[in-house]
Order: C-alpha cells, then structure tokens, then sequence
C-alpha cells in the first residue's frame, strides 16, 4: 500500500503552497499513518512543495508528547516492525477538525486518539 494517494499528495502540496503564503493557514489533516504494531501516529497537513518527500502534521511517537513537527515520508516508508511489518495509511480516516484543535486534545490526552 502506498503511504500517500495521489489525491492526497495532490492535496498536502496545495497546502504546503498555501502555507508558504500564508503561514497562519490551518488545515485539517490530510493523511493519517501509523504503526500497526505500536504507538506511533502521524497526521500529516501538507508536503513541503520544496523538497515533496517533507510532510507536517501531528506526529506521535508513543512517548506521550505529541507535537507539531515534520517528518520524512521515506523515514516513515522505512520503519519495519515484527515479522516485517510496515507504517500503514488509515483509509478510513476523515478529518472534522483542523489540525490545531487534533494537537490540542492529543496534548491534553497524551497520544492521538483519532
């Protein structure tokens, strides 16, 4: 499975555009990934139009400290859990809120519950 849908890189490269004009832009996340064998999850708004393998969003490693950050999709596409496992896309994902207000309840409860 691809990380990222066409559509969806589509989308988190019109946001990094968008970001790069307006740097109070708050979008609601685009993708959720995670680790299907662990704590980490990252909610990602938007690739940076620069340099496309940079993504921003939510990032949660599982030490209870969620925060606003980047992260390298291919650093993502290369975390191998047990038996090989991989970082998985939820395809089920919507997003209802902005990414501000996602941050603001994982600070409070510590990881992201989405």
């Amino acid at each position: 499975m691809q990380l990222l849908t066409p559509e969806q890189r589509e989308t988190m490269l019109a946001n990094g555009r968008h970001y790069q004009s307006d740097p109070d832009f708050e979008p609601k996340p685009v993708v959720k990934l995670f680790t299907p064998w662990g704590a980490c999850t990252w909610l990602l708004t938007d690739l940076d139009p620069e340099d496309e393998d940079i993504a921003s969003g939510l990032c949660d490693l599982g030490f209870g400290e969620p925060e606003i950050g980047s992260v390298r999709i291919s650093e993502i596409e290369s975390i191998r859990g047990p038996g090989g496992l991989r970082a998985e896309r939820d395809a089920n994902f919507v997003a209802n809120e902005t990414i501000g207000a996602h941050a603001a309840r994982a600070r409070i409860d510590g990881q992201i519950l989405t």
